[in-house]
C-alpha cells in the first residue's frame, strides 16, 4: 500500500468522497498522507499542508491547460496558496463549467427525453451527468456508456470547456504552489509533447492506475532528462484510496512538508 496517495478529488469537483471523509477513508486503506486535487478547485484549508485525525492533507489542484500542439493537459499544483491570478482564471473556468455542464444536460434529456435532475453548481462536471445517467430508471446506459455513447469526446452531447493556455496556467500554479507536476502522461493522445512540456515543470506523474500494461520508460527518460521529480497517485473518484501512489522515501524527496520551498 502507498504511503502517500498524491491525486484525490472529492465531491467537491468530480469526485464522491466528502473532503471531510477523506482522513478516516485514509486510514482505513492505509494511507499516511493525502493530495486533494480537486478540478479547478481550492480547499477551505488555512495551510498548504494539515493534518486531520493523523492524516497528512496536501492542498493540491488540478488544472487543465491547452498547449500549442492542439492538446489539453492536466498539471497538478501541491502545497497550494493561491494568487490572485490562478484566483482569476478559476473564477472564470467554474463559470464556464456551469455553461458547458448545463448545455450537455440540456442536450442529454433532450435526445433522451427524461430529466435527469441534477443541481449545476461549482465543480460540476461530466461524472456528475454520467452517475445522473446511470441512475435513472428509464436510461438503458451506465456510468460508462454514458462516456462511450452521450458525453464523451466526439459523442453528441459534448461540450468543449475553455481552458488556460499552458504558459498562463503554469504561470500561475509556480506562483501558488510548492510543486507542480504533470498528471497521467501517458494518457494523451501525444505523450511524448505532454512529456516535453514537463522540462517547465518540477515533476511527472510516474505512478498512476493506468489500468493497462503500459511502458513507463519515456516518463522515466523524461524525469531523468529534465531532472525532475516523480509524484504518484490513484486519480481517485471513488471511494477508495492507496490503488497507486509513493513509498514513504519517494514522498519524503519532495519536500511538501518542509518550510515552503521544493
Amino acid at each position: 500500500m502507498p504511503y502517500a496517495d498524491l491525486h484525490v478529488h472529492t465531491t467537491r469537483s468530480d469526485g464522491s468522497l466528502p473532503l471531510e471523509a477523506v482522513p478516516e477513508v485514509a486510514r482505513r486503506d492505509g494511507v499516511d498522507v493525502v493530495a486533494v486535487t480537486d478540478h479547478d478547485r481550492v480547499q477551505p484549508f488555512d495551510s498548504p499542508v494539515v493534518e486531520r485525525d493523523g492524516v497528512t492533507l496536501i492542498h493540491g489542484i488540478e488544472l487543465r491547460v491547452g498547449t500549442d500542439a492542439s492538446q489539453r493537459i492536466d498539471l497538478l499544483g501541491y502545497g497550494l496558496e493561491p494568487s490572485a491570478e490562478l484566483e482569476a482564471i478559476l473564477e472564470s473556468i467554474q463559470e464556464n463549467r456551469m455553461e458547458r455542464g448545463r448545455a450537455i444536460v440540456d442536450c442529454v434529456e433532450s435526445r433522451l427525453g427524461v430529466d435527469l435532475g441534477v443541481t449545476i453548481d461549482s465543480g460540476f462536471g461530466r461524472p456528475h451527468i454520467a452517475r445522473a445517467i446511470d441512475a435513472h430508471p428509464t436510461i438503458e446506459y451506465d456510468y460508462q456508456g454514458a462516456f462511450d455513447h452521450l458525453i464523451g469526446s466526439d459523442c453528441p452531447c459534448y461540450v468543449p470547456r475553455e481552458v488556460p493556455s499552458f504558459e498562463r496556467g503554469r504561470a500561475a500554479l509556480a506562483e501558488s504552489c510548492r510543486l507542480v507536476s504533470l498528471a497521467h502522461p501517458l494518457r494523451y493522445r501525444d505523450p511524448e509533447q505532454a512529456l516535453a512540456l514537463s522540462a517547465d515543470l518540477d515533476a511527472v506523474e510516474l505512478q498512476y492506475p493506468y489500468g493497462r500494461d503500459i511502458d513507463r520508460k519515456p516518463v522515466e527518460r523524461a524525469l531523468e532528462r529534465h531532472d525532475l521529480l516523480a509524484t504518484g497517485g490513484s486519480d481517485a473518484h471513488n471511494e477508495r484510496l492507496g490503488i497507486d501512489g509513493l513509498s514513504r522515501g519517494a514522498y519524503e524527496r519532495l519536500e511538501l512538508t518542509a518550510d515552503g520551498t521544493n
